[in-house]
């Protein structure tokens, strides 16, 4: 398998351009348990998909990677019909105005309430989303759940009329040539004006093709939506790049709030990004705002907003309107 692996991994010359594939092989030992061919090129295939999954040339099957297959099989079938039945949920968590202490809007987050599991957390259920490509029907059904919400609250909360909503947006929906036309297909249903919605977009989902992420940007800044890049600071940002991308805010990651003390390296971090913000005329949300130390910080470079445990976890509808 190494040679194999070694032999496609060399360099292959066509048309005057240098390209490199590589390969992952799975492998089956002679086993009592094989009655059939059949099941010798299912496993082996099990098999496979085992060294994709972990970046490897290649894996020797083992009866675990069947049951983990079997059980991932199991929670995609559950996952289509979980999003066909409507049965994900949405939680939202406050994001906080912290000039003046009061509520700016939310990120909506997805949560499934499995009928026999119960709460999957998103990280067992996010990846398989974007493995499948599930996430583009969940994330539409979110969106437009969330922005329907949001113009009900907009109605019934006096002062409330202006409550902006964020929902994320995973690379491979970001990459959908159908994306902008579906938004707008859900701000005109739903009624909601376009600036209350804020669509986050990882960073790195934004250089993966920097051209192309500028276009779709613009698209969608036509539709008067409002754009976030998330979990800045934790990418490949060309600064070149990012002066030229049409968002509006700039979202520091967690990690970076969260060990923010001072004075102390993220400390500085957060300083940094800061004034590239402000130099490019872009809001900040600061999220993983845990404790006041934090917030002071916060407050005093001058962060517009913020989102954390110390003001709420992500709460369900009922829980929000009792705040």
């Amino acid at each position: 398998a190494e040679a194999v692996g070694k032999c496609i991994s060399e360099a292959i010359v066509f048309k005057g351009r240098t390209l490199y594939a590589n390969a992952s092989i799975g492998l089956v030992l002679s086993s009592p348990n094989h009655f059939k061919a059949e099941e010798v090129l299912r496993d082996s295939d099990i098999a496979m998909y085992h060294a994709k999954d972990n970046r490897r040339s290649w894996s020797v099957f083992d009866r675990s990677m069947r049951a983990r297959a079997v059980t991932r099989q199991q929670m995609e079938t559950d996952l289509r019909y979980a999003i066909v039945c409507n049965e994900l949920q949405l939680f939202y968590q406050p994001i906080v105005n912290l000039a003046t202490m009061k509520l700016h809007g939310f990120e909506a987050l997805l949560r499934w309430k499995h009928p026999r599991k119960g709460m999957i957390q998103p990280g067992d259920f996010i990846p398989l989303s974007e493995d499948t490509g599930l996430i583009v029907p969940m994330t539409l059904q979110a969106l437009e759940n969330a922005c329907g919400q949001t113009v009900k609250w907009q109605q019934q909360y006096p002062g409330h009329e202006y409550l902006s909503m964020s929902v994320n947006l995973s690379g491979k929906h970001f990459a959908d040539p159908a994306l902008v036309e579906q938004v707008e297909n859900i701000l005109k249903e739903t009624a909601i004006d376009p600036q209350c919605v804020k669509l986050e977009i990882t960073e790195s989902s934004t250089m993966e093709d920097a051209e192309n992420a500028i276009g779709k940007l613009n698209q969608l800044k036509q539709a008067g939506v409002r754009l976030s890049i998330d979990d800045f600071g934790t990418g490949y940002s060309s600064l070149s790049y990012l002066r030229r991308l049409p968002v509006d805010t700039l979202k520091i990651d967690r990690s970076f709030v969260s060990a923010m003390a001072e004075p102390g390296e993220d400390d500085e971090i957060v300083r940094t990004i800061m004034a590239l913000a402000h130099a490019l005329k872009l809001d900040v949300i600061a999220e993983g705002v845990e404790n006041v130390q934090q917030l002071a910080i916060l407050r005093r470079l001058g962060c517009q907003f913020g989102q954390g445990y110390l003001f709420a976890p992500p709460l369900p509808l009922d829980a929000v309107e009792k705040m």
